[in-house]
């Protein structure tokens, strides 16, 4: 049934058809009208063909196309082994679709599929709860008049989808939800939802407990340390409990100093809006920093400044100064005496960039992506010798995150390390 038919088999037909009208035109002695006649009936047969072949592909419902005859026969069983191949095809693609819709399904997250113009094409059940939508009601319309949001609105016209939104639900304002868009396929857009609400409150408990603890530890290290030193100043110099009276001063200024940077670290992290319109004197700011960094050296270092004094920038002069001031007290506790730290702020192509170059011990590439974790710590026992706590990059990370800057770190061991960012042009003073 489903032979191939080639144009040469069906030219040898048609051939064959015509010869034989040709000898039945010299039998009875009229060639051209036997010819002609044979070609009307040939015509009129293949017409009735075409009919049948119209019949069955617009109104009749079986499957089997009609038994065809001569060369119409390849004709409808390749219409008929077309349709198999379809429907199989059809078939597979089916249970592909019904295997991806129950894997969307089961994400913990709110999938929603959008065409090139933002229209909905589907979403799963989680989207439904999470957005309101109704499905397949809302098939084909836009997203944004579905959430009526301006940060929404805002996020899908500056088609920079690099970092996700957040943002309330639409559904519930005690919900808290992050959006994030990818593009993929033929100019189609995928939304993924997240429910962060729980993760936002253990987060804000988390702030509230270490700003909680940090405050009331301050008042006992107080005492603690003027007891200490009212201590140390009756003790005899050849006392046997002078040295542990040392240490014990020397451990509790590194706990009071700790306290004071987890405090520091909470009040940058609830500064939730940070005035970037206020001008900072950056000549005056690397002065500070400069006699910071004398006083730490105590002369047993070789610093350089490279500062250009007309470079100024706008934002919260407190943040930075700390964000410097902890990069410069880094780079000199990392270094052994006798190094050298170069310090910079320079102008560059993409804004004003601070730097902290030293030759000291180096960073491992495997501990370089956890510096700004709070408590994290290369090396516990020189970090302790060298009274570091472990919070002075994540100050530095959440304080450049108000000036829409990044921390980056360079780093060889055994070499040196250079801990710099760059301030956007939209910060600087012009």
């Amino acid at each position: 049934m489903f032979d191939s038919y080639s144009g040469y088999r069906l030219a040898s037909r048609l051939m064959i058809y015509l010869l034989i009208a040709l000898v039945v035109g010299l039998i009875v002695g009229e060639v051209v009208w036997t010819l002609l006649l044979g070609c009307i009936l040939l015509l009129l047969w293949h017409y009735r063909q075409l009919s049948r072949l119209t019949h069955w592909l617009w109104h009749d419902r079986r499957l089997t196309p009609p038994q065809g005859s001569g060369s119409w026969e390849g004709i409808f069983n390749g219409i008929y082994r077309l349709q198999g191949k379809n429907r199989r095809r059809v078939s597979q693609l089916a249970t592909l679709l019904g295997r991806f819709r129950q894997g969307a399904e089961a994400l913990p997250d709110a999938a929603v599929v959008l065409d090139s113009d933002k229209n909905i094409l589907w979403c799963n059940k989680l989207a439904q709860l999470m957005l309101g939508l109704v499905w397949p009601q809302d098939n084909g319309q836009r997203i944004d008049n579905l959430i009526r949001h301006p940060d929404f609105a805002a996020y899908l016209k500056a088609q920079d989808f690099h970092e996700p939104l957040e943002l309330a639900s639409p559904v519930s304002d005690k919900r808290l939800l992050e959006l994030r868009l990818m593009k993929y396929g033929d100019r189609q857009m995928l939304l993924i939802v997240r429910d962060i609400t729980r993760i936002r409150q253990l987060e804000g408990m988390r702030k509230e407990f270490v700003a909680n603890v940090s405050h009331e530890l301050k008042t006992p290290l107080t005492v603690l340390q003027g007891y200490l030193e009212m201590m140390q100043s009756m003790a005899e110099p050849d006392d046997i409990n002078a040295r542990p009276l040392q240490l014990m001063q020397q451990q509790t200024r590194r706990m009071q100093s700790m306290v004071e940077q987890l405090l520091t670290l909470s009040r940058i992290e609830d500064a939730t809006e940070v005035n970037l319109e206020h001008r900072v004197n950056m000549q005056l700011l690397m002065a500070a920093v400069k006699d910071e960094a004398e006083a730490l050296s105590q002369g047993q270092y070789t610093l350089m400044f490279d500062i250009d004094p007309k470079l100024d920038a706008h934002g919260n002069e407190v943040l930075l100064r700390s964000a410097c001031s902890n990069l410069v007290s880094n780079a000199i506790r990392y270094t052994p005496p006798g190094g050298v730290v170069k310090i910079s702020w320079r102008k560059i192509a993409t804004g004003g960039r601070f730097q902290v170059e030293d030759n000291g011990v180096g960073i491992a590439p495997q501990h370089i992506g956890r510096l700004t974790e709070r408590f994290y710590r290369v090396d516990n026992s020189r970090s302790s010798a060298t009274g570091g706590s472990g919070l002075g990059l994540a100050i530095v990370k959440h304080a450049l995150a108000h000036h829409h800057s990044e921390l980056y770190v360079s780093s060889q061991l055994g070499k040196g390390s250079i801990f710099g960012f760059v301030i956007p042009h939209h910060l600087l003073a012009q």
